[in-house]
């Protein structure tokens, strides 16, 4: 079955039919907003233009073994496998000069961008270094997708704290992991949430731009 990259905001809006394609088109453009999906009129209502019909023909007839290793790919470059359309990057970092830890990161819904950013300098909190600045950063995400009436949101981290603090698959035993899963647990029944585990500094465009948004809010230049 054919996958269709779809590119709303990047170098060259359109749809895409392999990621190497779509990469080119979001890799170092800012805000850049992109997508896959399982259709064509999918892809075309998301990125707002027409597919050329001759390469849908042409995809139609694709040799169905490759789609695995595109899968692959796609997962490791962008990770934007989830189940929900909305979804949010947060990272958090740590100024050892200042003793500040930040939070940045953005949330997306209904393909409208929101940066969401901020930092603290608790003396409890800042002896969990940039920890508290990941957790922060989740409930932040969370916070504002609720405001925004999200149901369900999808949520891609790079550190493992974020979701099992979340979901009590952690002890918590410090203040800031305390707060962070009486939070987590006060508004289950207002949104659903899918954490989804990426590696960190590896290019995924949506986690660098996550780790430079707490980074400047933590006072990292």
């Amino acid at each position: 079955m054919a996958k269709f990259y779809a590119v709303k905001v990047g170098k060259t809006p359109g749809i895409y039919l392999t990621w190497d394609e779509c990469k080119d088109n979001v890799n170092g453009f800012p805000g850049a907003l992109y997508k896959s999906f399982k259709t064509v009129e999918e892809a075309e209502a998301y990125a707002g233009v027409k597919f050329d019909k001759e390469k849908l023909k042409k995809v139609e007839n694709e040799d169905p073994a490759n789609e695995k290793s595109k899968d692959k790919s796609e997962v490791n470059s962008i990770s934007l496998s989830g189940k929900s359309a909305c979804y949010a990057f947060v990272d958090g970092s740590f100024n050892v000069a200042t003793n500040i830890y930040g939070y940045g990161g953005f949330l997306v819904v209904d393909n409208e961008k929101f940066i969401v950013q901020g930092s603290g300098d608790d003396e409890e909190l800042a002896a969990m270094r940039n920890v508290d600045g990941e957790i922060e950063g989740s409930a932040a995400a969370v916070k504002l997708a609720i405001e925004k009436g999200v149901k369900e949101l999808d949520i891609y981290y790079d550190y493992m704290g974020i979701e099992m603090w979340a979901t009590g698959a952690w002890k918590r035993n410090k203040k800031g992991t305390v707060a962070y899963y009486e939070y987590m647990q006060s508004i289950k029944d207002k949104i659903k949430l899918n954490f989804i585990k990426v590696k960190g500094h590896s290019g995924i465009e949506g986690n660098e731009e996550a780790d430079k948004l707490a980074k400047e809010a933590a006072g990292i230049t």
